[in-house]
């Protein structure tokens, strides 16, 4: 975040930089070369640390853009909401960023569920909150939003997806952490060479990296306008063994709209730690294995003479650490003679002669895993943008006729029900179809209204109401009773029977019958043959 340095205004500097070399960029003035030079650090714009945003404000002359005055250099700024907890008010408390912590205390009920055994996943939606310095944008860039996220659980030995042959053939547009600090544009791969190549750490994630982009593509999304970028290292979350984004291009850029990373084992490590129960699944060994063990050692002395009545919170905490956490403190305790960790709500620092590092080995029969985690998080409303954006259209030669191409299986209305006339033998035949839609579970609506056919059509596909259903003359007076079915986007009509006409909607609708195979069985309809009660 950086600072109007007089009004005290506060911007997002990734975003106000970005925003202030488009517009040199945009200059008629700026040379070849120094458009490629600031092309090159938008694309890195994630990669910077707060000195190197800092030199580049300096180097580009960056100034508050509703002011023109001097700006602060970039400093950190927390992004949750801080509250207050009880009627006191003395208790702070957070707004939850993400929903995925949630499930990671649940762990230990979610694996019994299971049956004990990985993999295995949860899933939820809810609302996130996060202190957003700049909203902006509509659904892009809001303080209160909605996600859903997955947590699959896997076996930190066992990273290799069964299903992962199901999406290994698909061709994706990847933008590689290599490609974006070298200057080079993103690839499309095949998902199986990119996991076996290492481009992606491995199969689960790119199997879910596959069913993520199924899913973005089934919705409505366009594939020439969806691409999974990679995380840089200076970007990637200290935790993240990987990390992928899914992007939508739109009007705004490139913007993310899910996020797919390997979490390793630090959520379940941290709260192991904080709530010193640990979370952990079991796995019985073929044959007895030997293994190293690192675990602290304690001089309970020393520590009961510095923290007295608080020495079993801090063997507590020393016996329920990982052997990774060991580790990073031994290094710290090496180089420092010293370190330090908070246990509820207090502080503690050991030195060299309060404990120490042991390592010894041990015979298992029954193996204790910490599960890595791989999370997709979908934002849900970025992802509502972007299919309002990639499905709307104009027609071809009527720029005043505009239609929602929403895939069938989303959109909220499947099918209108357009009877041509407004005279009594007409209704009959709404209420059939109306009713027998309702039973085939297809959501539909009636426009009885008194506007052309024409224009009736041209207000379903503005909503991107997917088929309609025309009750005509020909319906009412010819038998067997038949009616047209009329398909959004193309705008061809078939006519067939008014009993089938429900069930083939219901199929059109979730995905089993193609338009195309529809036209293939039916005839077109060019025209009725009566125009009135004969």
């Amino acid at each position: 975040m950086v600072k109007d340095a007089k009004t005290g205004e506060c911007y997002r500097a990734d975003h106000l930089l970005k925003a202030h070399l488009k517009n040199l960029m945009s200059d008629e003035k700026c040379s070849a070369e120094k458009v490629t030079e600031m092309d090159d650090v938008i694309t890195q714009m994630d990669n910077y640390t707060q000195q190197e945003l800092a030199d580049l404000f300096v180097k580009y002359d960056v100034k508050s853009p509703s002011t023109g005055n001097e700006l602060t250099p970039p400093i950190s700024f927390n992004l949750m909401f801080q509250t207050s907890i009880g009627p006191g008010g003395n208790t702070p408390g957070y707004l939850r960023p993400e929903t995925a912590q949630g499930m990671f205390l649940n762990f230990k009920r979610l694996l019994e569920f299971n049956q004990g055994k990985l993999p295995f996943a949860a899933a939820q939606i809810g609302n996130s909150f996060r202190n957003e310095i700049s909203p902006r944008s509509g659904l892009i860039r809001v303080r209160e939003f909605t996600m859903a996220e997955i947590e699959h659980f896997v076996d930190p030995n066992e990273k290799v997806h069964p299903k992962f042959s199901n999406v290994a053939d698909l061709e994706i547009l990847l933008f590689s952490s290599r490609a974006q600090t070298s200057g080079q544009s993103a690839q499309i791969m095949r998902l199986g060479d990119a996991v076996e190549q290492g481009v992606i750490n491995n199969s689960v994630l790119g199997y879910f990296i596959g069913r993520i982009y199924l899913y973005l593509i089934k919705v409505g999304l366009s594939k020439d306008k969806v691409r999974f970028r990679q995380h840089m290292e200076n970007e990637m979350a200290h935790y993240a063994c990987d990390c992928w984004d899914a992007e939508a291009k739109t009007s705004y850029g490139w913007i993310e709209i899910v996020g797919c990373a390997d979490r390793s084992c630090y959520d379940l490590s941290c709260h192991s730690r904080a709530t010193r129960v640990p979370l952990v699944a079991e796995k019985p060994l073929k044959e007895p294995k030997v293994v190293n063990i690192v675990q602290f050692e304690p001089n309970k002395g020393a520590i009961g003479t510095t923290y007295k009545k608080d020495a079993k919170l801090v063997l507590e905490y020393l016996a329920i650490c990982d052997e990774c956490y060991i580790s990073d403190q031994e290094k710290l305790l090496n180089e420092k003679g010293e370190f330090s960790f908070q246990t509820h709500g207090k502080t503690f620092t050991m030195t060299k002669d309060m404990v120490s590092v042991k390592r010894f080995q041990k015979t298992l029969h029954v193996e204790e895993i910490v599960p890595n985690v791989i999370e997709p998080s979908f934002g849900i409303g970025r992802i509502m943008y972007s299919i309002f954006e990639h499905s709307f259209h104009t027609r071809q030669g009527d720029e005043q006729r505009t239609y929602f191409s929403f895939p069938a299986t989303v959109t909220p209305y499947k099918c209108s029900i357009l009877p041509l006339s407004q005279n009594q033998e007409f209704k009959p035949f709404v209420h059939q179809l109306s009713e027998a839609m309702t039973k085939n579970a297809v959501s539909h609506k009636v426009d009885d209204s008194s506007g052309s056919i024409g224009r009736r059509y041209a207000r379903s596909d503005e909503i991107g109401v997917a088929f309609g259903i025309t009750i005509d003359f020909d319906t009412v007076n010819k038998t067997p009773h038949t009616a047209t079915l009329r398909d959004r986007d193309s705008m061809r009509q078939i006519r067939a029977e008014v009993t089938e006409l429900p069930g083939m909607v219901r199929d059109l609708a979730n995905g089993s019958l193609t338009w195309a195979e529809v036209e293939s069985q039916y005839p077109i309809f060019e025209g009725q043959e009566t125009s009135k009660k004969e």
